[in-house]
């Protein structure tokens, strides 16, 4: 048995019931094999053993007062994973579904993604069992304020920087960052995803989105195609759908559904995104809604976007949300390539699938990495008390995406799975955290 198939077999019989974090070594860690075998002193010195443990993993209770004067209790969490080569960076996430494992599935997919922006950052990630849906401002300003009352112990500039993910906007870093402020006595940049007035980052709230579409065109570009005059199927409607919808659009694609957990819309002229941002970010409704500003737009209610014929797909909602029947209804529809803009929306199934019938596919942690990238370009900003154009800001992160894709091209080309984005992205990512690791001693 090899030493990737060794290592993944103990790491899923000592952390039984987190099949999430299961999930993300099993798609990682053998795809390392040719890479290892080329580099022994990495099985000799216990880099796999090492990097699977996170170097520090916080669990804590979050007690706080509702609006009618009952105490609740939460589970907070913080997954220090690798800060190998910078300082823990990953969001934290307000989702009734947080548990350990989905923390640590996501918090070891966040080292490779941070590798591969080229910057200085490490992997981590948080978040509570908390549900910001149905709560009053002010509930979840008391919840939020709780948790950074703890979790403000193990963070700071330069040690564990987290930011927003799914359920933490730009309401919940606000209320998290003035309580860290008023407890630690310091205006530093713990905190990443703030607001424009209090040291927040033009092109913050579109990166993902915007991101994902650079890295996309890249990788059409290099097969000799282009986003033009194609038809997209975006799933999801929240910040990273939305702005992946926006520049598809403006890139010269055709956006034509997208959805929520309730359902999706189709609108066969293209979506209006104006509208769906109104929705969504104004007032905070229902996909469902769309139709009354689109009446020729139809709604329908359960899963079944991926049915809907397209070029391009972008999954942008949540993990595991493109199965492999899904994948054969987009390849007998002509789609030709996936970008990821959730973290793992498509089964391993799935993606083997795309691999195995030619169709493009560009993994989350190469994707959906402009997020992480444009955190750290505020936090760059935020060190020098500077403030970046939004032009400025938007050609880096373009310029990151290009060069995320040329990275992990290389990295699959010289393993020998050429095209294989999924090995590229894991080797390409692994390749720098090893070698720091490998130069920092056994730590």
């Amino acid at each position: 048995m090899s030493y990737t198939l060794k290592v993944l077999e103990k790491a899923i019989l000592k952390n039984p019931n987190e099949p999430e974090f299961h999930q993300a070594l099993t798609e990682v860690l053998p795809t390392l094999q040719p890479y290892i075998d080329a580099n022994p002193e990495i099985e000799k010195a216990g880099i796999l053993e090492r990097l699977i443990e996170p170097e520090r993993t916080v669990i804590f209770r979050v007690p706080w007062v509702d609006d009618k004067g009952r105490v609740r209790v939460n589970k907070g969490y913080r997954v220090q994973f690798s800060s190998a080569i910078g300082p823990y960076k990953g969001g934290l996430r307000f989702h009734p579904s947080v548990c350990l494992s989905i923390v640590k599935f996501l918090g070891f997919e966040q080292i490779f993604k941070n590798s591969l922006t080229g910057l200085p950052i490490g992997g981590g990630k948080g978040g509570s069992d908390f549900d910001p849906k149905g709560k009053s401002s002010r509930e979840v300003m008391a919840f939020c304020q709780s948790f950074m009352t703890e979790l403000h112990r193990h963070i700071n500039e330069n040690t564990d920087i987290p930011a927003g993910d799914i359920g933490v906007g730009g309401r919940e870093i606000g209320y998290m960052y003035g309580q860290y402020k008023r407890l630690a006595n310091s205006f530093d940049g713990v905190l990443t995803g703030k607001g424009q007035s209090y040291g927040g980052s033009f092109v913050r709230t579109e990166a993902t989105g915007y991101g994902l579409v650079y890295l996309v065109c890249e990788m059409l570009h290099q097969h000799d195609n282009s986003i033009e005059n194609k038809t997209v199927v975006v799933s999801g409607s929240g910040n990273v759908a939305i702005y992946a919808a926006q520049k598809a659009a403006q890139l010269g694609g055709k956006v034509v559904a997208l959805s929520d957990s309730g359902g999706f819309i189709y609108d066969k002229d293209g979506v209006d995104i104006e509208a769906v941002k109104e929705i969504k970010e104004v007032k905070r409704g229902r996909i469902s809604e769309y139709v009354n500003y689109r009446p020729k737009a139809v709604y329908t209610e359960g899963k079944g976007i991926w049915s809907i014929k397209c070029d391009i797909a972008l999954p942008c909602a949540t993990q595991n949300e493109l199965n492999a029947d899904d994948a054969k209804e987009l390849i007998k529809n002509g789609c030709i390539a996936v970008g990821e803009g959730a973290n793992m929306p498509a089964t391993l199934e799935a993606a083997e699938i795309f691999l195995k019938n030619g169709v493009l596919f560009a993994p989350g942690k190469a994707a959906n990495a402009g997020g992480v990238a444009t955190s750290a370009l505020e936090m760059s900003q935020n060190a020098m008390r500077l403030e970046w154009s939004f032009l400025e800001v938007d050609h880096k992160l373009h310029d990151i995406m290009v060069n995320i894709y040329n990275s992990i091209s290389e990295a699959a080309e010289e393993s020998g799975q050429k095209g294989n984005y999924i090995a590229g992205a894991n080797i390409a990512g692994f390749k720098k955290v090893a070698s720091a690791m490998l130069q920092q001693g056994v730590v």
